[in-house]
């Protein structure tokens, strides 16, 4: 009896290069044994309904999109009482997720990845109840991520971020937060922060730590302190043009849970999509809560 596997893709996302590589990977899944239903998704969240709607015959799920789709798809997985693996074919403007994971950002490859690769138990976050598979931030460029037109994500890909962001520097705010973990906590003014399970954020590599392990039931912490002269702010853009992330305006350390208060509605990102506004968001990591299918070493 054939295996069955729900493809769920976003037909938009990146380059809408799913148009001219559909039947190739509907072709290599089923050859691998499977037989597939595909689905497009029609608008923001359809993905996630897609999960946890679906019946209870499939054996795996394949998604195909950028971060966003992946997190409606991790999203939708968390959520459901039956849980079964991911396989996941990037098509978007950064596939940061993916990087992390070794997954070709080629689609006809990266869908060989699925029939022929292991199954990897990656951490997933938690924000305020909504989950994420590798970052949530908020301050100066994470409204980049989501308010950057799709258009322009699709020419420039991840320069089009840097753009948008260098566009908003005369608007960047502080934020007076009271951050606690399991090991500390600080209270001063921060203009970036970002939880991440991931080696790249925003297409960049480097800036989340060292010895990153997706695994690990950890997440790392980032918090970059308000620049007060000129002087703090150039030792904050080396540190992270270095990708040494070792100024003293940079705080970094590793957590299980992490709670951030502030007076004012904070905005929040997840995965590059709107987290919402929080004055108090917890963060708690599930560790190897995801069944996801990486390459074999």
């Amino acid at each position: 009896m054939s295996k069955k596997l729900l493809f769920i893709y976003n037909p938009h996302s990146g380059k809408a290069q799913i148009r001219s590589n559909l039947l190739d990977i509907i072709d290599i899944l089923v050859k691998s044994g499977y037989e597939v239903t595909a689905y497009p998704t029609q608008s923001r969240s359809d993905a996630e309904r897609a999960v946890t709607d679906r019946h209870d015959g499939y054996d795996l799920i394949v998604c195909s999109g950028g971060d966003g789709t992946l997190n409606e798809v991790v999203s939708g997985m968390m959520r459901s009482s039956v849980k079964i693996p991911i396989g996941y074919i990037p098509s978007g403007s950064t596939n940061d997720f993916a990087k992390s994971l070794k997954i070709p950002g080629y689609m006809l490859p990266a869908a060989r990845i699925i029939t022929d690769g292991h199954i990897f138990k990656s951490d997933i976050g938690e924000l305020c109840g909504e989950f994420y598979a590798y970052v949530a931030a908020f301050g100066i460029f994470t409204e980049v991520t989501y308010a950057t037109p799709q258009n322009i994500k699709n020419t420039l890909g991840y320069s089009a971020y840097i753009l948008e962001a260098i566009r908003s520097l005369p608007t960047i705010r502080a934020y007076h937060m009271h951050v606690k973990w399991e090991d500390g906590e600080i209270e001063d003014d921060f203009i970036y922060g970002m939880i991440t399970n991931s080696i790249s954020v925003g297409g960049f590599n480097g800036i989340t730590g060292h010895h990153v392990q997706l695994d690990d039931g950890f997440h790392e912490v980032t918090l970059i302190k308000n620049p007060t002269t000129p002087m703090e702010l150039s030792d904050i853009v080396r540190a992270m043009v270095d990708r040494r992330m070792d100024s003293a305006n940079i705080i970094t350390f590793k957590s299980r849970h992490v709670e951030l208060i502030s007076p004012d509605p904070v905005r929040w990102t997840r995965d590059g999509e709107f987290g919402g506004e929080h004055t108090r968001a917890e963060i708690t990591v599930h560790p190897h809560a995801l069944d996801i299918i990486v390459p074999d070493q």
